[in-house]
C-alpha cells in the first residue's frame, strides 16, 4: 500500500474535517433551538467524562501505533509494523472491555459524587457502549495513519458525523415531549450509533486492503517485552496528557456551573449559561481547529518518519510549514470572532447573548490553535511528556482562574473565558520553548506573525466599516458581506505583503501529486 506525502495526508484530513465541521454546525444550530441551552448544558456535563473514559481505555496506544508503525515502515520492516499493530489491538480490546464493565457498575457513584445535575444519569449510561467501539476503531486508524494513509480516517470520520447527526436529531426530536433530559439522551444515542458506523467502516477498509499490506518482509521480530516498552513509553505520556486535558474539561463542567451559582445564578440558569459557552461560543472558537487537528494528526507519523531517517532538517521544514499554516488561518479567524461575535452567535445559533463570551474567547484563539499544532509535533518527536508537563502547569492557573473569576458577579462566565485564555497562552508559549530547545526551531516573526497580523488588521478595518453601514438593516447580511469581503481583503493583503507566494500553490499542486515532502 503506497504511502502519502505529509501535505497530501493533511489535505485529506482537512477536507474531511471541513465537511464534518459544516455538518456539525448545522447539527448545533438545529439542536440548540430544539433542546435549548439547558439541554446542551446537560449533555456537555457528562460528555467530558465520556471523553475521559475514552482516554483511559485507549492508554495513548493509537498515537503509539501511528508513530511506531511509521518508524518501522521507514526502515522497510513491514513484519515489525504489523506485529506492533497486533499487540496494540490486543491491549485496546482488553482495556476497553474492562473499563466498560467498570462504568456500568460504577455509574451510580458518578451520579452521586461527580455530576452536578441528577438529570444527566441516563444521558451518561447511553454513552458507555461507545468506549469499546471508539477504542477498536482508533487502533485501525492509528495503523493506517502510520502507513501515512489518511483516507480511511477521513472517510470514517465523515460517516460517523453523518450518522451521529441524523440519528441524534431524530431520536432527540421524538424524545423531546418526555423532557429536556430525554432529548439530550438522544444526543448520546446518536454518538454511539455514529461510533458503531465508523468502527464497522474501518474494519471494512482493513479487511479489504489486507492483501495490499506487506506483513511478511522485514527483520526478525523484537522481543515482546521490548515492543511493549516502546508502546507504553510513548503511550503513557500521551495518556497522561490527554487524561489531564479531559479531566480538566470534566472539571470545567463541574466548576463553572457551581461557581456561577456562587455568583448568584440558579442551577437552571447556570446550566443554560454553561450551555451557551460550550454549545455556541466554543463551537465557533473551535472551528479553525479542523485545520490544526488535521495538521497534528498528519504530523505525528510524518515527524516520526523524518526522525527515523535522521533527517532533522526535514523535521524543521515540516514544523515550519505547519506553524505557518496555523498562524495564517488562526489570526484572521480570531479577528472575525472579535468583531462579529453577536452576529455569529445570533444568526447561526439564535443566541445573541453568547456574543460576549465569544468576544472574550477570541483573544486566546490563536494561542489555542498554535498549541494544538505544536503538541502534534512534539508527540511525533516522541516527546509526549513535554506537552503534558506544559498542560499541567498551564492548567494550575486555569483552575484557580475558573474558581475565583467565575464567582465574581460582574464577571461570571466572562471570568471563565479569561481563565481559559490564560491556559491557551501559557501552553502555546511553553510548547514553542520546547521546540526551540529540541530542534532549534525559530519562528519566522516577519513571515509567520507580522504579515498575517497586518493582513488581519486590514481585514478588520473592512469588517468594521461594513458592520457600521449594514448592521442597522440586517445582521445576516452584515455577517455574510463582512466575512466574504474580509476574507478577500485578507488574502489580497497577504499576497501583496509576500505572505503567500506562487510557489505555495505549486507546492499544494505537488502535494496532490504526492511529490511534496
Amino acid at each position: 500500500m503506497s504511502r502519502q506525502s505529509f501535505v497530501y495526508g493533511a489535505l485529506i484530513l482537512l477536507t474531511a474535517s471541513f465537511i464534518n465541521r459544516i455538518i456539525g454546525f448545522i447539527y448545533q444550530m438545529i439542536m440548540i433551538r430544539l433542546i435549548k441551552p439547558e439541554g446542551i448544558g446537560l449533555f456537555n456535563m457528562v460528555f467530558p467524562v465520556y471523553i475521559l473514559m475514552l482516554v483511559l481505555a485507549s492508554l495513548g496506544i493509537p498515537v503509539a501505533i501511528s508513530k511506531l508503525v511509521a518508524e518501522e515502515i521507514a526502515k522497510k520492516n513491514y513484519r515489525g509494523a504489523h506485529r506492533i499493530f497486533r499487540i496494540c489491538l490486543f491491549f485496546l480490546i482488553s482495556s476497553s472491555l474492562l473499563l466498560t464493565a467498570l462504568l456500568v457498575v460504577g455509574s451510580p457513584l458518578l451520579l452521586k459524587y461527580v455530576f452536578p445535575n441528577p438529570k444527566v444519569y441516563y444521558i451518561f449510561l447511553c454513552l458507555i457502549p461507545g468506549v469499546f467501539l471508539v477504542s477498536i476503531c482508533s487502533a485501525f486508524r492509528g495503523y493506517f495513519q502510520g502507513l501515512q494513509q489518511m483516507a480511511p480516517t477521513a472517510i470514517t470520520q465523515t460517516l460517523e458525523q453523518l450518522m451521529r447527526v441524523s440519528a441524534g436529531l431524530c431520536i432527540a426530536y421524538f424524545l423531546l415531549p418526555r423532557g429536556i433530559e430525554y432529548a439530550a439522551m438522544g444526543l448520546s444515542l446518536g454518538v454511539v450509533i455514529g461510533e458503531l458506523t465508523g468502527c464497522l467502516t474501518m474494519l471494512y477498509f482493513y479487511f479489504k486492503g489486507r492483501s495490499q499490506i506487506n506483513r511478511t518482509s522485514g527483520s526478525l521480530p523484537e522481543p515482546f517485552q521490548q515492543s511493549c516498552s516502546r508502546i507504553f513509553n510513548l503511550g503513557i505520556p500521551v495518556t497522561l496528557s490527554r487524561f489531564v486535558s479531559t479531566l480538566l474539561m470534566s472539571a470545567d463542567a463541574v466548576i463553572i456551573p457551581q461557581r456561577l451559582q456562587a455568583a448568584g445564578l440558579s442551577l437552571t440558569e447556570a446550566t443554560s449559561v454553561f450551555g451557551l459557552l460550550i454549545g455556541v461560543a466554543e463551537t465557533l472558537l473551535f472551528t479553525p481547529t479542523m485545520i490544526t487537528i488535521a495538521l497534528a494528526t498528519a504530523l505525528i507519523p510524518a515527524i516520526s518518519d523524518a526522525l527515523a531517517l535522521e533527517n532533522r532538517q526535514l523535521v524543521r521544514n515540516r514544523t515550519s510549514v505547519a506553524v505557518r499554516i496555523t498562524c495564517g488561518v488562526g489570526l484572521p479567524c480570531a479577528v472575525a470572532f472579535f468583531l462579529l461575535p453577536q452576529e455569529m452567535c445570533g444568526v447561526l445559533f439564535g443566541y445573541k447573548e453568547a456574543g460576549k463570551i465569544l468576544w472574550v474567547l477570541a483573544i486566546g484563539g490563536p494561542f489555542l490553535y498554535f498549541q494544538q499544532t505544536t503538541t502534534g509535533i512534539l508527540q511525533g518527536m516522541g516527546e509526549a511528556m513535554r506537552p503534558f508537563k506544559n498542560l499541567m502547569l498551564a492548567s494550575v492557573f486555569k483552575i484557580f482562574g475558573l474558581y475565583y473569576l467565575t464567582s465574581i458577579p460582574k464577571l461570571g462566565i466572562l471570568g471563565s473565558c479569561l481563565a481559559l485564555n490564560l491556559c491557551y497562552i501559557l501552553m502555546a508559549l511553553l510548547n514553542y520553548y520546547d521546540l526551540k530547545k529540541l530542534i532549534g526551531y525559530q519562528i519566522n516573526l516577519s513571515h509567520d506573525i507580522i504579515k498575517p497580523l497586518l493582513a488581519s488588521g486590514g481585514m478588520g478595518l473592512v469588517i468594521w466599516q461594513i458592520k457600521i453601514f449594514l448592521l442597522p438593516y440586517s445582521s445576516l447580511l452584515t455577517l455574510i458581506v463582512s466575512l466574504i469581503a474580509g476574507g478577500f481583503v485578507y488574502l489580497l493583503l497577504l499576497f501583496l505583503l509576500g505572505g503567500i507566494h506562487r510557489k505555495d500553490f505549486l507546492r499544494i499542486k505537488g502535494a496532490l501529486g504526492d511529490r511534496f515532502f
